[in-house]
């Protein structure tokens, strides 16, 4: 989680990177070959819904959109869906109104949950171009979090106990659905700058070891759909930026992914159609006023959450949408 998306270390360096909240502990690294497996889930429409960050409104939102949708929708919560409810009622809340739907841990969760003595903090896998600030305070605020949680008995084993990727099928198509990316948990390769840097034959690598045709994530931030033809074939990766947050400049809502046999209902920002399936980012317009007065009653000036969140909520970040929509790297 960071406010603006950054160049970011490839995984082999990020042991270069110590200290709690820019480590990439190793129990999050995976080879892309994890994901040549059946699917776990088959569906028809598809949500995925990364960094809801607490956000009560937002899941609103996501589930006025699916009970507009003609076919059977499958949401998975992809990670991060705590984050700035750290105090028990709160965070109780979100248990409650995600475990009725599919959930994954991302870095949040999983940090959360974890009962072993290595100091990760936030378990961001911040690169070294984050300020420190920016680290110190996330690292505070999941130790808030942790706080939270041990109110509540028997949810943080729980929590340890989400998948850290899933498969799901959609007609023809193989989806991977990830926190990160192809290589771990907290990884940056599918930020939108590091996806415009990348080299195709390393995506072509992850293609061929995955037999994924679609990367769903989150974990950056920001937003990006990307369309790469490779020499065997495309790989799409969409990026939903944050459901619980504003992705775009002068913009209130947040954004789930949706992936689908079937064309969109509600309007799309962006998005693109391969082999039958429609892959769109679509806008989760949330009651502002609602989460902003529960944000502003745990996390007041001053506050780590204030500091590093706040601008962002009420005036969105420094991105466009035609930054995030720029889909093919030839």
């Amino acid at each position: 989680m960071t406010p603006r998306a950054l160049a970011v270390p490839t995984l082999k360096d990020e042991d270069a990177y110590f200290g709690a909240g820019r480590m990439c502990p190793r129990d999050y690294r995976y080879p892309p070959s994890v994901f040549a497996r059946p699917a776990d889930i088959e569906a028809q429409t598809l949500y995925v819904v990364g960094g809801l960050y607490g956000n009560l409104a937002a899941l609103d939102a996501v589930e006025r959109l699916a009970a507009q949708e003609r076919a059977p929708v499958t949401v998975v919560f992809n990670g991060d869906h705590h984050w700035f409810d750290a105090e028990p009622e709160w965070f109780s809340e979100i248990e409650a109104r995600v475990a009725p739907y599919t959930a994954m841990r991302g870095n949040v969760e999983t940090e959360i949950a974890r009962a072993h003595d290595i100091d990760a903090g936030c378990g961001c896998a911040y690169p070294a171009s984050v300020g420190e600030d920016i680290v110190r305070r996330s690292n505070e605020i999941l130790g808030e979090l942790r706080t939270a949680a041990a109110a509540l008995p028997g949810t943080a084993a729980r929590l340890g106990r989400l998948p850290m990727h899933m498969v799901a099928q959609l007609g023809s198509l193989r989806v991977g659905i990830v926190h990160g990316d192809a290589l771990a948990l907290a990884g940056w390769g599918f930020a939108q700058d590091a996806l415009d840097a990348t080299d195709r034959g390393r995506l072509a690598d992850i293609r061929r070891a995955s037999q994924i045709d679609v990367f769903a994530s989150t974990h950056t931030c920001l937003a990006a759909l990307r369309d790469f033809t490779l020499a065997d074939g495309r790989l799409t990766i969409v990026n939903n930026g944050a459901a619980g947050m504003p992705n775009f400049a002068g913009s209130r809502f947040g954004l789930l992914s949706r992936i689908a046999v079937s064309p969109s209902p509600h309007e799309t920002l962006y998005g693109t159609m391969r082999d039958g399936i429609h892959i769109d980012a679509i806008a989760l317009h949330y009651d502002q006023s609602a989460f902003l007065d529960r944000f502003l009653a745990r996390w007041p000036a001053g506050s780590p959450a204030h500091a590093s969140y706040y601008r962002r909520i009420v005036d969105g970040p420094d991105y466009t949408i035609a930054r995030a929509s720029r889909r093919s790297r030839q």
